[in-house]
């Protein structure tokens, strides 16, 4: 019987067939051809503990470099280089270290959260008992028992339920995104079961297709349970069967791996390393070719005191000259920070805990924070230029209001006298897929029928539906329960009338409508219809449509969400046509979403219209002063809904995203009817251009407004517009939203929703995009955009889930934004740039060493401070100013939301700004050594008598090194704290000792002692400390010059925003000291 009902089409070949409870055929049936199926693991982490480190060394030296600093780690064990294979191979051992320990960590929770999962209890029939087992032990064929409120454990064909009518309610939340309850319907031949023993007695066979990605096809949704869906208002199932398990259940399949995102730091990162390993290369090249030019002479090719060997005489010139350049990039190989990479990492990481703190991210009444999903793209929030977002659940609160109805063109609101209408209001409680949950004890009292009125309360699919039964309820219309498949209705005579439901058209995003068909007590087939104006009109053929319409339109404009409702008397002969209809598209396993969409256009027609209703979906709380403070800051804010376009408009203005004075320009699909698409398309066009001639050059002047709908964008974006004459609408288009503050996108379907955000990301400026939405529908504009942002709303968590980062409510995009973003992009460009300066401060003067010592590739600095220059000397400084640094208060950045426009576009790390920093560290390289070479030319003495060698003079610049890149740090510093100070003085300290204990202790492990005393004879002559003083202080003057004349000539809003702050401490503090006397 199952069989028959399942298998629909004969030509259907791609299928499984499932032996429910593993029973074999008996003999003399068909060939039984024993299948394998996946047990029912779910594997969602990447590595297993045999392949991580093979795997993980591998994604790691993928990275151009750390491949690059393995390639200089060879080399220099190979063949003979300048410096120690421990000075490239220390740090790279460092860096790939502490990113395995991040990864391994991370894949670490994923276990734990596949185990938490795989091993979650599940109870299953065997033998006719139950029996409780674990969920990876489950088996396709399996019959399970599932609870209320338990999550199904794998994809499951319902056979029976605790209901008598074989109906089940579930929540698909982490499906879907739909919180609300959904019904689904045992199969008819199996619905009569109520017992262990029965369902286990059970011979039948299931014939499916293969897995597949889509969530309905196979069986429809009334007869699948999807893995990860919950069991609610049901107390259990009996006998669901497994069908699809692990890898395969159509959740697993579901799953869309992100891809990888990459924010502008990062890009710039690697654009500013190719510069660096440009430079590097350069320098090896020049410092060879000099070398052999200078080793021309004979004497100097071979002095008396470095006689070659045999061996090297006779080695080739090519292949001396190629080792002596790979030796000279050994030596300048410094210069790339291959530290700043586990940094940028650490910073990203550890960061990423204050936005999860800030306590004004959290809300009360869900109980949760914001949440980082991905900690790599935190700077990328400060650099946002386009905020798509959704209008319901996210710009509003998803808490549907009843506010009217229009009845034949009269109003009534709830609480009003009612004569007459009955017919509209009964429409209203049986058209729904509303349910009612008995709030059994309340202060000890079971309360559920008191009275003759209910004192239950509403759960559905669709808080709209909710809402117009509540509100219903309040006009004196009650709906009871849906009970033995007879809907019940309490009039406003407190009379129960009884209507036998016999089916549900259930509503789709197509139709955009939903029908019942009930039989009233008389006999009566009644066909009631509920939807979107646009598609009940066109199927009236009676009733007051004109006043209907009217009130519609006012409706919208007030920001109101409207639905209309219509009905049709069928006869015996209607019923059945319908009926027969609705059995053969429900047969169907082959197209069957389209024989059903034709049987329901069949069935809904020829209505008679009842009237319109009004629900209300109020603004968020602070959602209008989020996006003043969103255009303040200089980012363009769309919203993108599938609502009809007067009630999206009505919510903008609301919203403050259009205002009263702004022009708003249409490009619907009831202009381009009226003209061509390429018409509108130019009008607008001259429109801005026009406009934008007569206010200048400054867009700050242009306040114009534009609306679009879906159906016209589907037109915009054809593909082959180019062809057909008419120019590329596509950059027309983009050429009208440049010079819109603001622009509306109704009637938008999901995949048109990532269409748009990606047609701006592929525009010729490339801005930084972030979407934010709260359900299913804005999962795809959510990973198409740079930064995706999820709220926590009603529509369930799938949103939040697939996004980089998640927040309570909208008004919380405010901060993440304008303070966290802000603090987060000038921390890290500041950590990149400094990077650089210091390597360039480091290496430099390595490269000016090499024209006094014959290009020998002496090494100026001891592999000691090679190797820790990097890794301990100037890396905690950086990284705990890039965790804390604030250049401005975080009550300037809220006040001030324009602050944000200094850094737009990556200001921060242009070109112009790293060149700057690059000579900046060319500079201090050349003052370093040619300051201590011409200081110690005629003073190369201590007081002893003693001459200062080449590791002396080396130390010396290396601690004038060290000091100044530290204290250049320090005066960058703007938010000062006590780690601060202990981080830069205590790095600085550190050195000092470890110099100390290098340079003064004879160390029995190595076989060279180059370093003794060294340190201390420096610091023993009174020169040297005047050079390390002199040398800081003039290393230091140009930028505290530039950063001074900067300010007093033309200050940026953030260092007038930095003066400003000053002033209000000053004065708050000479308060405190003339009111501090008083007490």
């Amino acid at each position: 019987m199952i069989r028959r009902y399942c298998v629909g089409e004969e030509n259907w070949v791609d299928s499984r067939t499932v032996y429910i409870g593993h029973k074999e055929p008996p003999p003399g049936a068909e060939a039984y051809i024993p299948q394998r199926y996946p047990d029912n693991r779910i594997v969602s982490s990447k590595y297993t503990f045999w392949n991580f480190i093979p795997k993980n060394l591998f994604e790691q030296f993928r990275r151009i470099a750390n491949f690059y600093f393995l390639v200089i780690f060879l080399v220099q064990l190979i063949i003979d280089t300048p410096t120690s294979p421990v000075t490239s191979g220390l740090p790279l051992f460092f860096v790939i270290t502490v990113t395995a320990i991040k990864q391994g960590y991370e894949d670490w929770l994923r276990h734990k959260a596949d185990c938490s999962i795989n091993e979650c209890p599940v109870d299953v029939v065997q033998q006719g008992k139950v029996v409780r087992t674990q969920s990876h032990k489950l088996r396709v064929g399996d019959i399970v028992m599932v609870r209320e409120d338990e999550t199904f454990p794998c994809d499951l064909i319902l056979l029976s339920s605790s209901r008598h009518d074989g109906t089940c309610y579930v929540t698909t939340a982490s499906l879907d995104g739909e919180s609300s309850h959904k019904t689904y319907y045992a199969v008819p031949d199996t619905m009569a079961f109520r017992t262990e023993q029965e369902v286990d007695s059970l011979h039948a066979t299931i014939e499916c297709e293969q897995p597949q990605p889509d969530l309905y096809k196979p069986l429809g949704a009334e007869n699948l349970l999807l893995r990860g869906a919950t069991l609610k208002n049901t107390q259990h199932i009996y006998g669901t069967v497994a069908v699809y398990t692990g890898m395969e259940t159509k959740m697993a399949l579901n799953y869309q791996s992100k891809s990888q995102k990459r924010s502008a730091v990062e890009k710039s990162m690697n654009a500013f390393l190719v510069v660096y390993l440009c430079i590097l290369i350069s320098k090896a090249v020049i410092n060879t070719v000099l070398k052999y030019a200078w080793q021309w002479s004979p004497d100097r090719d071979e002095p008396w005191y470095n006689h070659r060997t045999e061996n090297e005489r006779q080695r080739h010139m090519v292949i001396r000259a190629f080792t002596d350049f790979l030796a000279f990039m050994v030596l300048f190989n410094y210069i790339i920070p291959v530290s700043m990479y586990v940094t940028v990492e650490m910073q990203k990481f550890l960061g990423s805990y204050f936005i999860t703190w800030d306590e004004d991210m959290f809300d009360e009444e869900l109980g949760e924070g914001a949440q980082v999903n991905t900690s790599d793209l935190n700077e990328e929030l400060g650099q946002v230029e386009y905020v798509f977002t959704d209008k319901t659940g996210t710009l509003t609160e998803n808490n549907m209001e009843f506010i009217e109805c229009c009845v034949d063109g009269n109003v009534y609101i709830p609480l009003a006298f009612l004569e007459h209408e009955d017919l509209f209001f009964r429409a209203l409680c049986l058209c729904h897929t509303v349910q009612v949950k008995e709030e059994e004890t309340v202060d000890g009292i079971k309360r559920g029928i008191h009275q003759g009125r209910p004192t239950s309360f509403y759960i559905s699919s669709s808080p709209d539906e909710v809402a117009l039964v509540e509100g219903m309820k309040r006009l004196g219309y009650t709906y009871l329960r849906l009970k033995d498949n007879y809907m019940e209705i309490l009039n406003k005579d407190d009379e129960i009338e009884r209507f036998e439901l016999l089916h549900v058209l259930n509503f789709d995003s197509v139709r955009r409508r939903m029908s019942v068909i009930v039989k009233s007590s008389s006999g009566e087939y009644l066909l009631f219809c509920k939807g979107a104006d646009s598609s009940i009109f066109p199927r009236v053929v009676s009733g007051k449509v004109e006043q209907v319409k009217a009130r519609v339109e006012q409706n919208a404009v007030e920001g109101l969400r409207t639905l209309c409702v219509a009905y049709r008397r069928l006869s015996e002969t209607e019923y059945e046509e319908a009926c027969h209809h609705l059995s053969q598209a429900k047969l169907a396993l082959q197209d069957r979403e389209q024989r059903l969409a034709q049987a329901y256009d069949i069935i809904e027609r020829d209505f008679v219209l009842l009237g319109a209703t009004a629900v209300e979906d109020r603004l968020q709380e602070k959602a209008a002063d989020t996006i003043e403070s969103l255009h303040k800051a200089g980012m363009k804010v769309w919203v993108l809904t599938g609502d009809k376009m007067e009630t999206a408009a009505a919510t903008c203005y609301a919203s403050k995203l259009f205002r009263r004075s702004t022009q708003i320009l249409e490009l619907t699909k009831k202009r381009t009817e009226e003209q061509s698409l390429h018409d509108v398309l130019f009008e607008l066009n001259r429109t801005v251009l026009r406009q934008r001639s007569i206010s200048g050059l400054s867009v700050d002047c242009l306040d114009f407004g534009l609306i679009i709908d879906g159906a016209t964008l589907s037109a915009v974006l054809k593909p082959n517009q180019e062809g057909a004459g008419h120019g590329n609408y596509r950059e027309i288009f983009l050429e009208i939203c440049r010079n819109c503050s603001a622009v509306l996108c109704c009637r938008m379907a999901p995949l048109q929703k990532a269409q748009i955000v990606k047609l701006i990301k592929a525009s010729k400026e490339h801005p930084i995009t972030l979407a934010i939405g709260d359900g299913a529908n804005d999962v795809s504009m959510i990973l198409e955009a740079h930064v995706g942002i999820g709220i926590m709303g009603k529509e369930g968590r799938q949103a939040a889930r697939n996004s980089d980062y998640a927040i309570p409510k909208f008004k919380h995009l405010k901060k993440m934004l304008l303070v966290h973003g802000h603090y987060y992009y000038i921390r890290i460009a500041e950590l990149v740039q400094y990077f650089f300066y210091k390597n360039v401060c480091f290496i430099f003067p390595q490269f000016l060493y090499q024209f006094f010592c014959g290009f020998s590739q002496q090494p100026l600095y001891d592999t000691a401070y090679l190797t820790l220059y990097n890794i301990s000397f100037t890396s905690l400084p950086i990284l705990l100013y890039s965790l804390v640094e604030q250049h401005v208060t975080i009550e300037t950045l809220k006040r001030e939301p324009s602050l944000y426009r200094d850094i737009a576009k990556n200001s921060l790390l242009r070109w112009p700004v790293f060149l700057y920093w690059t000579c900046l560290g060319v500079f201090d390289a050349v003052i370093f050594f040619f300051g201590a070479y011409f200081l110690f030319d005629n003073t190369t003495f201590t007081s002893n008598g003693q001459m200062f060698g080449n590791w002396t003079f080396g130390t010396l610049v290396f601690t004038v090194l060290v000091f100044t890149v530290t204290l250049k740090l320090a005066l960058d510093t703007h938010h000062w704290t006590w780690i601060n100070h202990f981080v830069i003085w205590g790095s600085l300290l550190f050195y000092v000792i470890f110099s100390l204990l290098w340079g003064g202790i004879i160390w029995p492990f190595l076989n060279y002692q180059r370093m003794y005393y060294v340190f201390m004879q420096m610091l023993s002559s009174g020169p040297a400390w005047l050079s390390i003083i002199l040398l800081i202080t003039v290393s230091l003057l140009p930028d505290v010059i530039k950063k001074v004349l900067c300010r007093a000539i033309c200050p940026t809003a953030t260092e007038r925003a930095q003066v400003g702050c000053w002033h209000q401490h000053d004065n708050e503090t000479e308060a405190l000291n003339f009111i501090a006397p008083m007490f």
